[in-house]
């Protein structure tokens, strides 16, 4: 009964139709519910029948065991199930888990909360966000109360900090560490709806045996993230409970409480600044579902909630670098001036996706302070620049900047494209050596006779052709700087001896001299070959690996990638300033399905092209703007079938596919596709003779 109290009010918010489905759904995602019978089976891959029933399928393999049975199966024996089986999301989740050496079976990672002395620092830092959202946590609470589940803060990193429970389950949550102290997040309790929500940046209800570890599985919990007006996440707010006492509409619940807390730290943080309340509707503004928005002097968008940005078709990373003015056709001048003259009028705006919207402008209850976008966007520093999302890449940054600064050499790992470059110039930028050069050498671009006089430098007249004076050569131009040694997977083994050396002893002895001079840098190597299996086959050698292998940050290719709409708004924004260009959802929908071989170098291609190809006042790319070869690889079929009958991929089939799609992204080049599929020459030759021979095409 306590729980259908506020269940009902949301309810009826849901009915009047206020919402819009702006504030229930996040931006850049989707709401994951696994709640009811329908959404469970929708989990385990089944569609949910019109009468409600949930329908049981069997696995071919195994009659009468159902997919989500079948599922659990394979997870509790460590292997992946396959796709289809269970929803995407815990899909992705269980992937993670798996791949941070969770077992299902065993205990988490960190089983007992932090000591007290930590919680308190825990909670001296967080404590505004408690200040804010305590009020909201207690009458969540008041509404479940006798359902035998508590509701619970986490921080961004899932540390639980507050929490409020029916005693009765209190105690059983307290065995698995469901209190105040334990932290929550992915990589340590495996997937449930507070690590996954962080994760996932959406509302997330995990169900029973959907958690990961065993040990969890006696629980339901929705969760929902909290998002500060910068975009950045600040918490989660979690209902936990038996799952024997699931509800329906929990998901509602704890959503419209993120909201709450999201409007109560809004209001807080923009009190000196102009603010706009949107909401298509008239009637809608000054209710939760109002979307609100903070201006600086200027017009300059320097806070939003989630339900402006979906009206306005804004991503978070925009937040501190647009005006009013180029997402609304108000000028922003006049909306000031609105907000001065007539506090509290109703005006009508169009989006520039020509959108109607109704917005109430109000003055600042101060003088707006010019600093405010200066202490958002500037403190961000070049790693957090190229967070955009990714919790791969996002884990990447993170462990890059808990080194710089630190003499530990930093080895960036992954495909050709994938942003090496861009990522060591970070880590140069965010440290202290930022005023100092970074220097970066391509060794795989340097002719093998030059790399040693190119890399060490020389003496003056030390071969035929050197300059008069010498050269001090890139290792000493990096002194006190930084040294970034691209490909360094394709220097030739016998200057490896050398490199090591000089790492080693920090001095570099010029070709033609016998005097070493002594260097100081910080290095960072990168290549996209992978190191250590190039060093167990004999092609580079193990003290130098080791020596480059401080930490190892392997960044994710574009296509695993879950920012892929954030990167292109990125780029685009990089390209044509202010012009506000747009993908077609067609279009963007194939580009994000794309494979990328070439990764963001690719990808910053096809775009810088695409943007050129705009006519004046032309905003939206279409396939008329792409490159050719590109649309004819978005548009042609997938070469690999299912067998007829039995549903089964041929092993022949896919290996065929595999081997086509190398050597078209190798251009035809057979020697460049060998080394990329891991085969000889001899090998690859053969496979395509005895292909023709049966008729096959592979080139």
């Amino acid at each position: 009964m306590a729980l259908h109290r506020f269940a009902t009010t949301v309810a009826k918010l849901n009915n009047s139709g206020l919402f819009n489905g702006s504030t229930c759904t996040p931006a850049g995602g989707s709401v994951v519910t696994l709640g009811d019978k329908n959404a469970e089976a929708t989990a385990v891959g089944q569609a949910a029948p019109p009468d409600g029933r949930a329908t049981e399928m069997t696995d071919a393999r195994n009659p009468g065991e159902s997919p989500g049975r079948h599922a659990r199966r394979l997870l509790d024996r460590g292997q992946m199930p396959p796709p289809g089986l269970v929803n995407a999301t815990v899909s992705r989740s269980w992937e993670r888990c798996l791949k941070s050496g969770l077992a299902p079976l065993a205990g988490p990672a960190t089983p007992d909360p932090v000591s007290p002395p930590r919680l308190k620092q825990a909670l001296e830092q967080r404590r505004e966000l408690l200040r804010q959202a305590r009020p909201i946590v207690e009458y969540l609470y008041s509404q479940v109360s006798g359902s035998g589940s508590m509701v619970i803060l986490a921080d961004d990193q899932g540390l639980l900090i507050e929490a409020l429970g029916d005693a009765e389950f209190l105690k059983r949550a307290e065995r698995v560490a469901l209190q105040p102290g334990a932290c929550w997040h992915e990589q340590d309790r495996g997937t449930n709806a507070i690590g996954t929500a962080l994760a996932e940046r959406v509302p997330v209800a995990v169900h029973g045996s959907e958690h990961f570890l065993d040990c969890n599985r006696f629980l339901t919990c929705t969760a929902a993230p909290v998002l500060g007006s910068d975009g950045k996440l600040l918490g989660v707010i979690d209902i936990s409970g038996h799952h024997s006492a699931r509800h329906p509409h929990t998901l509602g619940l704890v959503q419209t409480a993120s909201h709450m807390i999201e409007s109560r730290v809004f209001e807080l943080g923009h009190e000196g600044a102009t603010r706009l309340r949107l909401h298509p509707q008239a009637e809608g503004i000054g209710t939760l579902a109002e979307g609100l928005l903070a201006l600086d002097e200027d017009g300059r968008i320097v806070g939003a909630n989630r339900t402006s940005l979906n009206l306005l078709g804004l991503a978070d990373i925009e937040i501190g670098h647009v005006g009013i003015d180029g997402v609304l056709a108000l000028a922003s001048g006049g909306l000031l001036q609105q907000a001065r003259q007539h506090p509290g009028a109703v005006l009508n705006a169009e989006t520039r996706s020509g959108r109607s919207l109704f917005l109430r402008a109000e003055p600042g209850r101060s003088p707006p302070a010019r600093a405010l976008p200066r202490r958002t966007a500037p403190a961000r520093d070049a790693l957090a620049e190229l967070d955009t999302g990714d919790e791969r890449m996002r884990q990447c940054l993170e462990r890059a900047r808990k080194v710089v600064g630190k003499p530990i050499p930093i080895l960036l790992q992954g495909e050709s494209g994938v942003g090496k470059e861009m990522v060591a110039a970070a880590i140069h930028t965010s440290g202290p050596r930022q005023k100092r050069a970074m220097v970066a050498v391509n060794c795989a671009a340097l002719p093998e006779h030059l790399i040693e006089a190119e890399l060490f430098g020389y003496a003056p007249g030390a071969f035929t052709g050197a300059r008069r004076e010498g050269a001090p050569g890139r290792i000493r131009e990096a002194d006190r700087g930084t040294l970034f040694l691209d490909e360094i997977g394709d220097m030739p083994l016998t200057l490896q001896s050398r490199l090591l050396r000089v790492l080693q002893e920090r001095q570099v002895v010029p070709v033609g001299s016998g005097k070493p001079v002594t260097v100081d840098f910080a290095l960072i190597a990168a290549s996209h070959r992978p190191l250590k299996f190039e060093v167990e086959h004999g092609r580079f050698r193990a003290d130098l690996y080791y020596r480059l292998n401080g930490i190892t940050l392997t960044l994710p290719s574009l296509r695993s990638r879950s920012d892929f709409a954030v990167l292109m708004s990125r780029l685009l924004e990089r390209f044509e300033p202010g012009a506000g260009l747009m993908v077609e959802p067609g279009v963007a929908a194939a580009l994000a399905d794309y494979s990328w071989p070439g990764n963001l170098r690719e990808l910053a291609n096809v775009l810088r092209f695409a943007s050129a190809l705009l006519d004046p006042g032309e905003t939206a790319i279409g396939w008329q703007h792409l490159p050719e070869d590109l649309v004819d690889e978005l548009r042609r079929p997938d070469p690999v079938r299912l067998d007829e009958g039995t549903g089964a991929i041929s092993l022949r089939a896919a290996s065929d596919s595999l081997i086509e799609h190398t050597l078209h992204t190798s251009g035809g080049n057979l020697s460049e596709a060998a080394r990329r599929l891991g085969i000889s020459r001899t090998t690859l030759y053969r496979r395509i003779g005895g292909n023709q021979r049966r008729g096959a095409t592979l080139i």
